[in-house]
C-alpha cells in the first residue's frame, strides 16, 4: 500500500492530487504494475485511505484541490510556449550547452504566482560568466522579473551529476524537461541514474520538441574573446564577487545550510535561498506520521526520506 500512499503525501505537500500515470511514474516500487496498482487504489479507497475525485486520487477528501490542479495545470500550458520562447534566447548565451525546464512548471504546474525555472548547463570553466551574463540580462532588459527567467541553477558539462542525493532533489531531476540540446540531457539523465532508485517507474523526458543546438553570432563572438587566460580570470573573478555578495547578504546562514541553499563551486551555482529542499523534505516526514497517526498504521519507508546529501565532488 505503501507504494500508493507515498507520491500521493509528497504531492499533498502542495496539495495537488495526481493521476493514475502519476501514480505509477512516482511509485518506488519498481516491480509496480498497472493491474495491482489499480488494486492497491481501490483498496485504500476501500479503507478511507484514498479518496477519488474525478481522475485524480488524493489522502484528504478536498475536491477544492482538483479545481486548483486543474487551473494550475491549464495556466502551465500557457506558460509552456513563453518557456520555449525564453529558452531560444538563453540558448544564445555565450557558453550555454543546454537548458532545462524545472520547478513547478516542469511538472505542468503554474500557480498565480509562480515563476519559469530554469536549469542551466554551461561550458566547462566558463560558468560563472555565463551566469553573471544572464542575471544581468535579467536586471537591465527585464527589469529583474522572475516571472519568466529565474535562473537559478547552473552546472558545467562535466559535472552533470547532481551532488545532493534525496528524495527531493530525485523528483527534481526526474521531472526536468529539457527545452534545449537533447544530447545533453541524454547524458544528464544517464549520470543521473541513482534517481532511478526512488523512482524507478519515472520514464525519460520526450525530446520531440527540444530545440537543436546551433551556436548564435554571439555565442562564437564572444566565446573566441574568452576562451583564453582573460576568461579563466573574468569568470573566476565572477564566482568571487557574487559569493562575497551572497555572504553578505545571507550571512545569517550557517556555513552547512549556506552550503546546501547557495552552492557555489567552479562547476556548479545553485541560488535557493528559501532552502526549499528541506523545506519539503520535513513537512513531507510530517504528513507521513500525521497519516499514520490518524489511520493508526505504519508506512513502509523504502528509502531514507532525510538523506543527507553526498559530495562526490568535493
Amino acid at each position: 500500500m505503501h507504494h500508493v500512499l507515498m507520491p500521493l503525501l509528497y504531492f499533498e505537500i502542495f496539495s495537488y492530487p495526481l493521476t493514475f500515470d502519476e501514480i505509477l511514474h512516482f511509485c518506488q516500487d519498481q516491480n509496480c504494475q498497472p493491474e495491482a496498482l489499480k488494486k492497491s487504489i481501490q483498496e485504500g479507497i476501500e479503507k478511507g485511505y484514498i479518496f477519488q475525485h474525478e481522475q485524480f486520487y488524493l489522502c484528504q477528501n478536498k475536491p477544492a484541490w482538483v479545481k486548483k490542479r486543474k487551473e494550475h495545470n491549464h495556466r502551465a500550458t500557457r506558460y509552456l510556449s513563453r518557456a520555449y520562447k525564453m529558452a531560444q534566447i538563453i540558448r544564445r548565451f555565450p557558453y550555454v550547452r543546454a537548458v532545462f525546464l524545472s520547478g513547478a512548471l516542469s511538472k505542468n504546474v503554474m500557480p498565480k504566482d509562480g515563476d519559469i525555472d530554469y536549469f542551466i548547463v554551461t561550458q566547462t570553466g566558463r560558468l560563472w560568466i555565463s551566469r553573471t551574463l544572464l542575471v544581468l540580462f535579467k536586471k537591465i532588459f527585464l527589469l529583474n522579473s522572475h516571472k519568466y527567467f529565474c535562473v537559478n541553477y547552473f552546472v558545467d558539462e562535466e559535472h552533470l551529476e547532481i551532488e545532493e542525493k534525496n528524495l527531493f532533489t530525485a523528483m527534481e531531476t526526474v521531472t526536468l524537461v529539457p527545452l534545449h540540446n537533447p544530447e545533453i540531457y541524454r547524458q544528464f539523465y544517464a549520470v543521473n541514474d541513482w534517481a532511478q532508485q526512488y523512482f524507478p517507474n519515472s520514464p525519460m523526458r520526450p525530446l520531440e520538441k527540444t530545440i537543436p543546438v546551433k551556436k548564435s553570432f554571439l555565442q562564437n563572438s564572444m566565446e573566441s574573446l574568452l576562451n583564453g587566460k582573460m576568461g579563466d580570470r573574468i569568470d573566476l573573478y565572477c564566482m568571487r564577487t557574487t559569493l562575497g555578495h551572497w555572504k553578505k547578504k545571507f550571512s545569517n546562514f550557517d556555513s552547512d545550510k549556506f552550503d546546501n541553499a547557495l552552492k557555489s563551486r567552479s562547476y556548479v551555482s545553485k541560488h535557493h535561498p528559501q532552502d526549499f529542499q528541506n523545506k519539503v523534505l520535513t513537512a513531507y516526514e510530517e504528513r507521513i506520521q500525521t497519516f499514520e497517526h490518524h489511520h493508526q498504521i505504519q508506512l513502509d519507508r523504502p528509502m531514507s526520506l532525510l538523506k543527507k546529501e553526498t559530495k562526490n565532488h568535493e
